[in-house]
């Protein structure tokens, strides 16, 4: 079996080093000069281990990274990986050249984030809490850590499929500046129209026509793109929700059709179902949180 062609690889650390790479692929693998915009580099906190880590990559509006893409091998690449370790997750970057590349950045995806657009249905809108929603939590966590860089706009609109969303996202990013786009994929994929049943078109079969074009707009502007999934939702009150039925199956078959998405393309997924899993008090009408429901889903974010 012959190789792919090489794998472009931003680097800025100690992959650059003759040694390392040596030690890592047997070889010093060709390499550019290339330059990361959007990003600043600087040391993370120290593992739990004790051992030092590389200089993490952050989002930074205006800042740039000079480093060189190595160009690698499929069995070159899988050992990049395995040296960055579990701390880091390799994800689609847009180089200054404008050409796309590979990085290896932070594997929690929204704590180097600066600022995040948020787009989705009426849960990540914040239905049913007046104070917003996780969303909203999640702005005012994220802002005050740093006013004056960190911004969070929530564009969710109620009743959004991801087709609805992956056609509103593309004219409103340009203006906002994200470094992270939060695609909050709701429950509204998983249902099902009870009128005509037969002849209605299943969202979950189409689900990486949107999902594609969206994480294509997002890499344009050197956006990193994150998939929520649904949360759990209360079938026993849902037989018919305003024309539509939701179940439990579907939104697993949902939850599950992202996640394997996002392993194969290499994007962030955050999974919701568990924090409200069989905790029915914690929704209004079995399908939107409570205030108390948002703060759940809140708190499992920011882990």
């Amino acid at each position: 079996m012959t190789e792919s062609r090489p794998h472009p690889l931003f680097a800025h650390g100690p992959l650059l080093d003759p040694q390392v790479q040596a030690d890592l692929f047997g070889r010093a693998v060709p390499t550019t000069p290339a330059s990361l915009a959007g990003h600043t580099a600087g040391p993370q906190e120290t593992a739990t281990d004790g051992r030092d880590l590389h200089l993490a990559l952050r989002r930074a509006f205006g800042g740039t990274v000079e480093g060189a893409v190595l160009w690698l091998t499929d069995r070159e690449l899988a050992a990049a990986d395995a040296h960055e370790g579990a701390d880091r997750a390799r994800r689609r970057v847009l180089l200054g050249s404008g050409e796309p590349a590979w990085a290896h950045l932070d594997a929690r995806p929204l704590r180097p984030a600066a600022r995040i657009v948020i787009v989705g249905d009426s849960i990540a809108y914040g239905r049913c809490d007046p104070q917003g929603g996780w969303a909203a939590h999640l702005a005012a966590a994220h802002i005050a850590s740093n006013e004056t860089d960190h911004r969070v706009f929530n564009l969710a609109i109620p009743g959004s499929t991801l087709a609805d969303v992956a056609a509103q996202t593309p004219p409103l990013l340009a203006p906002r500046h994200p470094d992270t786009l939060v695609v909050a994929a709701g429950i509204n994929d998983s249902a099902i129209q009870l009128a005509a049943p037969e002849t209605a078109r299943d969202n979950l079969s189409h689900l990486a026509d949107h999902l594609a074009p969206l994480a294509a707009t997002a890499l344009r502007h050197n956006a990193r793109t994150v998939v929520v999934g649904p949360a759990w939702l209360d079938e026993t009150r849902l037989d018919d929700y305003e024309g539509l039925r939701f179940t439990t199956a579907r939104a697993l078959a949902l939850r599950a059709a992202l996640r394997a998405w996002c392993e194969g393309n290499h994007i962030d997924f955050i999974d919701l179902w568990e924090p409200l899993r069989d905790r029915p008090h914690l929704f209004v009408d079995g399908v939107h949180p409570t205030p108390e429901g948002h703060k759940e889903l809140f708190r499992h974010l920011s882990i």
